[in-house]
């Protein structure tokens, strides 16, 4: 176990290293789930990430007691944990070497490498990265694991202290959950103030590590699927992490990819908040309903980092559009006569749509030689604006083919 006065100690030790990100409260959101929804934005912090804590305490106690070899340290990390690494070893004057697995971001890298970090990609995984790093560590520097290290899961810790010192009646905080370094400690330092609180971690669906240990009473590898929340993409979470969970943690849940790509959509057309998908994984929570709010309810979400790859950031949030009913991608099969496809297009228009791609194939294998077929990507408000539109279009004579809503 993290002890309080362990965490108060590294809250006053990295307090000039890093930023005490904002508690921000949603009105639209507490109007949404009939609760009182704050975000922690730690996607606001140095690095773009919660992960400068826990190597900053790391570096700067081992240095003082000696601990960090003068050859510098090595991490093994998908991007933010090397990121944190690396800036916390060159603000102490240290050389910092990060193993990143293949497919590791660019953005990361290039992230990783702008800090200070000298970049080695090796391992499929973030497990064989680990073991990589390891390695390496044995040719004299200092190991820094990103999740299984009590001084980590300590510096992890101060965020729950900051939560309590903003909130301090907060009755739940939703946590995401990778390796377990961030709600074991997040756990140990609002348990240690406020037993009563709720803890609930999110796993994504695509690698349910933590639930999976959770439910079996010890850790356990699962298989892991891609996922956009590659941040929480941990085929099995750390031992240290593990038993603190089993004593801090009510529940973990784990969430679809559709609810996480929508839920980095709503932050960030809503709240204007960039939010990856391990970040945004405690509103998806919230979306799918594994975790469940209470009427006045106060819970506070973890928007645990903010470095999401710009290419993959426009797939997301038309993603997250899709699953929210901004967007309704219909198929249609039209008399192939002049005009035909115009009175669509004015029907359309009449109910308020806007059109944003048409796909008009004159060439496609057709029922009758007089047919033509018409694929419509349409801007709607909600999804109660696309059962209007279908029940409207059905009853102008159109047979609709929906092609992301089946229940249309």
């Amino acid at each position: 176990m993290i002890a309080l006065e362990t965490i108060q100690q590294a809250a006053r030790l990295v307090e000039d290293h890093i930023l005490k990100t904002p508690l921000v409260y949603s009105p639209t959101l507490s109007a949404r789930f009939d609760a009182h929804i704050y975000l922690k934005l730690e996607n606001l912090q140095k690095t773009g990430s919660f992960k400068i804590r826990g190597a900053t305490y790391k570096i700067m106690r081992g240095s003082s007691l000696g601990s960090i070899s003068p050859q510098g340290v090595v991490a093994a990390s998908a991007g933010n944990h090397g990121q944190g690494v690396a800036l916390a070893a060159r603000q102490a004057g240290l050389k910092a070497t990060i193993v990143m697995p293949q497919w590791a971001s660019i953005s990361k890298q290039e992230a990783t490498r702008h800090y200070g970090g000298k970049v080695i990609i090796w391992g499929a995984t973030v497990e064989e990265s680990v073991a990589k790093a390891q390695a390496l560590a044995g040719q004299g520097a200092t190991f820094i694991h990103p999740y299984d290290d009590a001084d980590i899961i300590a510096g992890q810790a101060t965020i729950g202290l900051e939560i309590i010192s903003s909130l301090p009646e907060v009755d739940t905080v939703v946590v995401p959950v990778g390796g377990g370094g961030l709600i074991a400690g997040v756990g140990s330092a609002v348990k240690a103030i406020n037993p009563q609180t709720r803890i609930i971690g999110v796993d994504a669906a695509a690698c349910p590590s933590a639930q999976a240990s959770m439910r079996a009473g010890r850790c356990v590898p699962v298989e892991a699927k891609a996922s956009i929340a590659d941040g929480i993409s941990v085929k099995q979470v750390g031992q240290l992490p593990f038993e603190i969970m089993r004593e801090r943690v009510d529940d973990v849940v784990a969430v679809p990819e559709e609810y996480i790509a929508a839920a980095i959509q709503i932050l960030l057309e809503r709240k204007r908040i960039l939010a990856e998908g391990a970040g945004a994984a405690p509103l998806a929570a919230l979306l799918n309903a594994s975790v469940r709010t209470r009427r006045d309810e106060k819970i506070v979400l973890l928007i645990s980092g903010g470095n999401v790859d710009s290419p993959l950031l426009g797939r997301i949030i038309h993603h997250g559009l899709l699953k929210n009913g901004r967007i309704m991608r219909i198929r249609l099969t039209l008399n192939d006569k002049p005009g035909t496809l115009a009175r669509l297009l004015n029907k359309v228009a009449d109910l308020q749509a806007n059109i944003l791609h048409i796909h008009h194939d004159r060439s496609v294998e057709r029922r009758s030689i007089d047919q033509t077929r018409v694929e419509l990507e349409l801007e709607t408000r909600n999804h109660e604006h696309i059962g209007e539109i279908a029940d409207a279009l059905r009853q102008a004579g159109y047979a609709l083919e929906p092609m992301d809503c089946p229940a249309l």
